[in-house]
């Protein structure tokens, strides 16, 4: 009859008696712990970026690469175009790509450019100006700014 087994009361080891074939609880322990150890000397895994601290304020001064076809051709002589904040200056563009890419910038060249009237119908309305930056590298350092 299980159903009366659970109201036996059941035997409490001492822990100078032990059974053959089994470990005291100290000698158990010990064993977790070297196993612990040994699990933590692992060899760390190498990220596949360099290991440089990226703040978000580079994430927040840079929106997105401004990709055209004439910052395509900008590409074969170093130079790169972005979307960046309208009150970000030369010197966090350069700081911001430099922490992102892990090049050296060279010159940065900034555009704001106006919003513009639109029209659609006879409704009509504004399209955001935005600022964008042109920003050269030196020579033999390249961004990849689409993925191939």
């Amino acid at each position: 009859m299980a159903l009366l087994d659970i109201f036996k009361k059941k035997k409490v080891e001492k822990k100078g008696e032990t059974k053959k074939g089994t470990k005291e609880v100290s000698e158990i322990k010990a064993e977790k712990k070297i196993e612990k150890h040994a699990k933590e000397k692992v060899e760390p895994k190498e990220s596949p970026r360099p290991k440089t601290k990226t703040s978000s304020i580079a994430y927040r001064i840079l929106k997105k690469p401004h990709i055209t076809e004439r910052a395509t051709d900008l590409t074969k002589i170093n130079q790169y175009i972005f979307e960046v904040w309208p009150r970000s200056n030369k010197t966090e563009i350069r700081k911001a790509v430099e922490e992102l890419y892990g090049v050296n910038v060279e010159s940065v060249n900034v555009i704001k450019i106006p919003a513009k009237k639109r029209r659609l119908g006879k409704t009509s309305g504004w399209k955001k100006g935005y600022k964008k930056a042109i920003v050269k590298l030196r020579e033999g350092e390249k961004i990849e700014v689409l993925p191939r």
